[in-house]
């Protein structure tokens, strides 16, 4: 038997009021981020994509019920990324192949808001020049290839600080769909969220092949997920981008034991950058 108009009316009343709670804990939640940054130190970053993680993991551990965890996902996506804008100027410029721009516009999209101001950038170093010269706050850019002419990745071998670093692997949230991969940079700290990937740049003034680079990686404690790889020509050696297991930061005794290992031939290393891993909802889960 349906509902009688009578009860309609009290269920619809209800939501009405859950909407109202909704809006005032909304509205509750910028006047502390507003605090929080009020509170920083001048020069602080005002946002923060491992502390970002680390909130969606946790909602999407504790949800339950028939509301979709991604849409639940998509919904403080959304939230984040206008708070974001309400504590300074906040841009993104995205890089995208021609014949695969909107792939990566819907992705920049999907994860920094439907409002937040985009600029089109027509390769990865345009990107990241418009956040080094303050364009931007963040460049998204499609995961390397191999055989790149000039890769952009290796201009992130440095130790300053305004060098932008791999803040995010996107999509965060798994979508269900093929897509592209994307990387997320900006000119922030890393950080640590407990379930990490970390990007390193290995510079070698002398050529040594993947498997014996691999081999030194491990053999210190660092499992190796993929390689890309630039030689420089006339014997001047290569530089690798690597992706490891784990967070590995600038001072982690693993890096020393690899340059040990390495010996005169190792130019240098250091981390570029580290991401949360990818959040799966649990329909998208296989097992």
């Amino acid at each position: 038997m349906p509902p009688s108009p009578e009860k309609l009316d009290d269920l619809r009343s209800e939501i009405d009021k859950i909407d109202d709670a909704l809006h005032d804990l909304l509205m509750r939640r910028t006047e502390i981020v507003l605090e929080i940054g009020a509170a920083k130190q001048p020069g602080r970053p005002y946002f923060r994509p491992g502390r970002e993680a680390e909130i969606l993991r946790r909602l999407a551990a504790r949800h339950e019920g028939a509301f979709p965890v991604g849409a639940l996902m998509r919904m403080w996506r959304e939230m984040m990324a206008a708070l974001t804008r309400v504590q300074g100027a906040f841009a993104v410029a995205v890089c995208a192949p021609e014949d695969q721009r909107s792939i990566y516009w819907d992705i920049a999209r999907d994860h920094y808001g439907s409002t937040t101001p985009m600029i089109a950038a027509n390769t990865p170093m345009a990107a990241m020049r418009c956040v080094s010269d303050g364009t931007a706050a963040i460049a998204v850019v499609p995961w390397p290839v191999e055989e790149e002419a000039d890769p952009w990745w290796r201009y992130l071998f440095s130790t300053d600080p305004k060098t932008p670093r791999i803040i995010a692997r996107l999509p965060f949230v798994a979508r269900g769909w093929e897509d592209g991969d994307a990387l997320a940079l900006a000119a922030v700290p890393m950080e640590q969220t407990g379930d990490d990937r970390t990007l390193l740049g290995i510079e070698l003034s002398v050529d040594v092949s993947r498997g014996r680079l691999k081999e030194s990686l491990e053999g210190c404690g660092l499992v190796t997920l993929q390689f890309r790889t630039h030689h420089l020509g006339g014997g001047a050696g290569a530089v690798h981008l690597v992706e490891v297991e784990d967070y590995v930061p600038a001072d982690d005794s693993r890096l020393n034991l690899l340059a040990e290992r390495l010996g005169e031939g190792l130019v240098r290393v250091l981390p570029v950058g580290a991401y949360a891993r990818q959040l799966v909802p649990p329909d998208l889960r296989r097992g």
